[in-house]
């Protein structure tokens, strides 16, 4: 037995797996009364204030301006980037950059960035979320390179938390993006980059 196969055999002992359809019964009996919605019409707008509040590039687009815009980002940070197999191929039409499709673990560090779409956002709160289906790849290519564009569909904004969590499979791995990575000490001395990509650029396609 492999040290993994014991520690999730103890976590099991202390913690048996429950039947899904229980879980499911439980998860059903959670009360939900409160307000869900804050937010009514257009939230575009809101949803790219959020965003720049957290210091990253958000443009809107029109559905035919998205490769161009793409062009124009991976252009100001030359290199080459890594693209899930099944990332729209209008997206990155006339990228001008070397695309790397599906890169391998160890090719990531050696990238200038990553596009991605994404699974859904959150006007509210300036949040992309990410749960590493279809145009997304797997979460290492959304963490390691430091620059990740990300492709944001008007349709997939939720105005708010509630709205959004709707829409996600909660069995999915999920990455909550909130602008660059960044942390600060008790000095609140910013420092970006340091748990994952230091440059943030969003589209958003309307």
């Amino acid at each position: 037995m492999s040290a993994r196969e014991e520690i999730l055999r103890r976590i099991e002992r202390v913690t048996p797996t429950r039947p899904a359809a229980e879980v499911a019964a439980s998860y059903g009996r959670i009360d939900r009364a409160y307000r869900r919605r804050h937010h009514d019409g257009d939230v575009l707008d809101l949803f790219a204030e959020r965003v720049a509040d957290y210091r990253a590039t958000v443009r809107r687009v029109a559905p035919s301006g998205v490769a161009g815009a793409v062009a124009e980002c991976l252009a100001a940070r030359p290199g080459s980037y890594g693209v899930p197999s099944d990332l729209p191929p209008e997206w990155v039409a006339g990228a001008g950059a070397p695309l790397v499709r599906d890169p391998s673990v160890a090719a990531l560090d050696g990238l200038a960035g990553a596009v991605t779409g994404c699974a859904a956002a959150i006007a509210e709160t300036g949040t992309i979320i990410l749960d590493h289906g279809p145009a997304q790849g797997p979460r290492a290519l959304s963490l390691v390179p430091d620059h990740h564009l990300i492709i944001v569909r008007a349709e997939q904004v939720a105005p708010d938390v509630p709205d959004a969590l709707e829409r996600l499979d909660p069995l999915r791995p999920l990455t909550f993006v909130s602008g660059p990575s960044a942390t600060s000490d008790i000095e609140l001395s910013r420092v970006e980059g340091v748990h994952g990509p230091r440059t943030l650029d969003v589209l958003v396609v309307a």
